[in-house]
């Protein structure tokens, strides 16, 4: 009875004409960003945090949740049409979706993909509806000895899942977390890796790293390559068959349940789920031929497992305060600008917040498969805009940003050095994520461990003494142990290798 009466609480906040307005326009610039390569689901979050200063809460958080999923939805559609997938997570669906707009199947493919987003994302907002609240309730018999165990597991699960090198994924986590801890240390006057510039005693802001790691960084990127030229293929038929509709129902079930159980992760649970249900449906088939020929399971299965997965994401944040990739750490950052702290709070201090943000949702993905199908002509067009005239609005409106949150000209000049330091890492190999999830986790792995030292007399062995924690870390502890081992990382090699 709760859950309903939760969900009816949600769709009261959801309902309201500032709110409705705002998730349009949240899911209506993530399908343009999703269509528009080198821009970024992050980038376009960090940019309009300041923006979000001057809205409610609900308002804010609705909206930057539209852009997030929004941006999932827009990949696919040039990912189907021009084989141009505008957000990683969409790569897998150039595969079978482009093969089928060439047969002029397009709009069929458009609208399974639709079809399985909306599908998706019922299904994974019922199932945070559902265990949210018993993920936030285990979530308030946390103290600072569990925060600090389950932190560094999430430390330790994004360097596994994080693309590349190992070693490189811990040197950027390491590098994070020292540029999380800049400032002035909490339990003394002094600062700290301030190098003598008195305007960092109150540290690094969270939208300078955001925006200069991947804005700036994807805008050099861009510029340095040759985009490529759009050839849009024309869309014939725009409903599925019967045929189609009933060989999409398996891959669209099981992509949903993978996503769903794959988001939660830390790391890039979308980005993997989208892999993992190609390949399970390729394995599943009893005609595995077909898959990279136009194969409509191919386009089915990874469009609602990276939508399932990245609704899903949202369960760590909200319940236990922990962001599972850069897209939450933004959403975390937006939560910490309004004074609210993420975590089991969220659902008892700010309700109307949470079940707003959950309803807001379902609400959302009904709009995208509204809005898209009839703006698809509209989307290709917007793809044949030469990237030189894109870039300096985007550069603008990252300056404008980042100065409006603190009056800081240093915040700038800081995104534009994180910005070269972020080309530069790309092109040695190195991934983002793990340091902006350094960044975020760092200053509270250091705190939670500082109170729970105080606590406890300083005696450490507190940490394996609570049942939770001792979990926790014995989990951090096997990953660790795995991470060693050398078919394991033959495995994990392998498995990301397409990401």
């Amino acid at each position: 009875m709760d859950l309903f009466h939760n969900i009816g609480l949600g769709l009261s906040v959801a309902a309201m004409p500032t709110n409705l307005l705002f998730c349009f326009v949240g899911v209506l610039l993530g399908t343009l960003i999703g269509v528009l390569p080198g821009i970024g689901a992050v980038a376009t979050m960090a940019m309009l945090l300041p923006i979000t200063f001057h809205l409610p809460p609900a308002t804010s958080l609705i909206m930057l949740a539209g852009i997030y999923y929004g941006a999932q939805y827009g990949g696919s559609t040039t990912a189907i049409l021009v084989n141009l997938p505008g957000e990683a997570n969409s790569v897998v669906t150039t595969l079978d979706g482009y093969a089928m707009a060439q047969r002029g199947r397009g709009g069929a493919a458009l609208a399974i993909a639709a079809i399985g987003s909306f599908v998706a994302g019922t299904v994974s907002t019922l199932l945070i509806a559902m265990f949210g609240p018993a993920m936030a309730a285990l979530a308030l018999k946390f103290g600072p000895v569990e925060y600090f165990s389950l932190m560094l597991l999430g430390l330790v699960c994004s360097m596994v899942l994080a693309s590349g090198s190992l070693f490189k994924a811990v040197l950027m986590m390491v590098l994070g977390m020292f540029m999380g801890l800049a400032g002035t240390d909490a339990n003394s006057p002094m600062p700290r890796l301030t190098f003598g510039v008195m305007t960092l005693a109150d540290g690094i802001d969270f939208v300078a790293v955001a925006v200069g790691l991947f804005g700036l960084t994807e805008i050099m990127l861009n510029l340095e390559n040759d985009p490529k030229e759009v050839h849009a293929v024309p869309m014939h038929e725009l409903l599925p068959t019967r045929e189609e509709m009933r060989e999409s129902v398996g891959p669209i079930l099981r992509g949903t349940l993978l996503g769903s159980v794959l988001g939660v992760l830390p790391g890039g649970g979308a980005l993997l789920a989208s892999f993992g249900a190609y390949a399970l449906e390729k394995k599943l088939s009893k005609t595995p031929e077909r898959f990279g020929k136009g194969a409509i399971a191919g386009v089915a299965a990874p469009e609602s497992a990276n939508n399932a997965g990245a609704q899903t994401s949202f369960i760590p944040l909200l319940t236990l305060g922990v962001p599972s990739n850069a897209i939450m750490a933004v959403m975390a950052g937006a939560m910490t600008i309004q004074g609210i702290v993420p975590g089991p709070q969220v659902m008892t201090e700010h309700a109307t917040l949470f079940w707003g943000m959950i309803a807001s949702m379902w609400i959302g993905n009904l709009m995208l498969v509204v809005l898209n199908l009839p703006l698809v002509g509209l989307w290709v067009k917007l793809l044949q805009v030469p990237y030189r005239l894109l870039f300096p609005a985007i550069v603008f409106f990252c300056a404008i940003g980042i100065y409006s949150i603190n009056n800081r000209a240093l915040d700038v000049y800081l995104a534009v050095g994180i910005g070269v330091l972020g080309y530069l890492m790309v092109k040695l190999g190195f991934e983002g994520t793990p340091l902006v999830l350094g960044f975020i986790l760092g200053p509270m792995l250091e705190e939670n461990f500082k109170r729970a030292m105080l606590l406890s007399g300083g005696e450490a062995t507190t940490f394996v003494q609570r049942p939770i924690s001792a979990g926790l870390l014995g989990v951090t502890a096997i990953m660790l142990a795995l991470m060693l081992l050398p078919s394991f990382k033959r495995t994990r090699s392998e498995a990301l290798r397409d990401d």
